[in-house]
């Protein structure tokens, strides 16, 4: 077994780190990732964020290495720490939520003795509120999971895109190419994390000199309902797309009216002429994708029929 030195740190070549960070409400579905990869890792690193005792006896029958790091609100922050873990030439990033089908793992290990990339990106097959999500944007979902150790790094802000260095390919958006994420499994999961997201989110705009703009409790979350359900299609996806295209619409006011909150609830008054003037804008896009929408789906003949009928 060969070895190479990355940033004074020994790698062993060839071989596959699996790293996932764990906090306490994850502990139950731990064992579902854990189990999709115990055949493929060499080594399994767990970032343990936990506040429990529970964690050691739920790996306990796993070739793991635990680490603990506080809490945070976020899992980027805490991504480098378990990257900087890992000992395997080859690094694959999981959430305990998440796990692999037989036919990745076997495509995964071929990826890593043959490579013809620095990094993958990986489709991710979404399963909220117990459905496929395979449109409303959420479908095919590609991250970055696999990568030679040192090519990939997360900075601390949430939900960003990695930095990267060398050559990155994509595997093909079919299932069998992906990580399977169980992701909302209930509303109250959904507001929890809306609730913590939000707040992050908002915290970021501000960093960027964001100025609280009464417009945007309007246009950011009507856009965010018509890019999701219309134009991503949501409407495929039946009831789940339309609730969960509302539910993104009311995330994204939540998290102007965090920032309206940190303005100290700045006392406007826009007038009723300038809201309805907004509302029309936000209605006529509404009114483009719907007739976008019935023109495509329908054909131009029923659409006109619709039209005529004002249905």
């Amino acid at each position: 077994m060969g070895f190479k030195i990355i940033h004074s740190k020994i790698v062993l070549v060839g071989k596959i780190s699996v790293v996932i960070n764990v906090v306490d409400e994850e502990i139950e579905v731990f064992p579902r990732v854990l189990d999709s990869v115990k055949d493929l890792a060499d080594e399994i690193v767990i970032i343990d964020s936990t506040s429990k005792v529970v964690l050691p006896r739920v790996v306990m029958e796993y070739k793991t290495s635990v680490f603990k790091h506080e809490r945070v609100s976020y899992v980027e922050v805490a991504r480098n720490f378990g990257i900087e873990k890992a000992q395997g030439d080859w690094i694959l990033i999981l959430d305990p939520d998440e796990e692999l089908s037989l036919s990745l793992r076997k495509s995964l290990r071929k990826i890593c003795e043959d490579p013809e990339a620095d990094y993958y990106r990986i489709p991710r097959k979404n399963i909220i509120f117990g459905k496929w999500m395979k449109h409303s944007r959420w479908w095919p979902d590609y991250n970055i999971r696999l990568f030679r150790k040192g090519c990939v790094s997360w900075s601390e802000i949430i939900h960003s895109v990695p930095e990267t260095r060398g050559k990155g390919l994509d595997l093909e958006a079919i299932e069998e190419n992906t990580i399977i994420h169980y992701h909302y499994e209930n509303l109250e999961q959904y507001i929890e994390r809306m609730n913590r997201y939000t707040s992050e989110h908002a915290k970021n705009l501000l960093k960027e000199d964001y100025k609280f703009r009464w417009q945007d409790l309007i246009t950011k979350p009507s856009n965010e309902f018509l890019s999701r359900y219309f134009q991503g299609k949501g409407y495929k996806d039946g009831i789940h797309g339309l609730a969960l295209a509302s539910l993104q619409a009311f995330s994204e006011l939540v998290m102007y009216l965090k920032i309206w909150q940190e303005a100290k609830f700045v006392d406007l008054n826009p007038g009723i002429e300038k809201v309805i003037k907004i509302m029309k804008n936000s209605e006529s896009d509404l009114h483009y994708w719907q007739a976008d929408t019935l023109l495509n789906e329908l054909g131009g003949i029923k659409q006109r029929i619709r039209r005529k009928l004002k249905i």
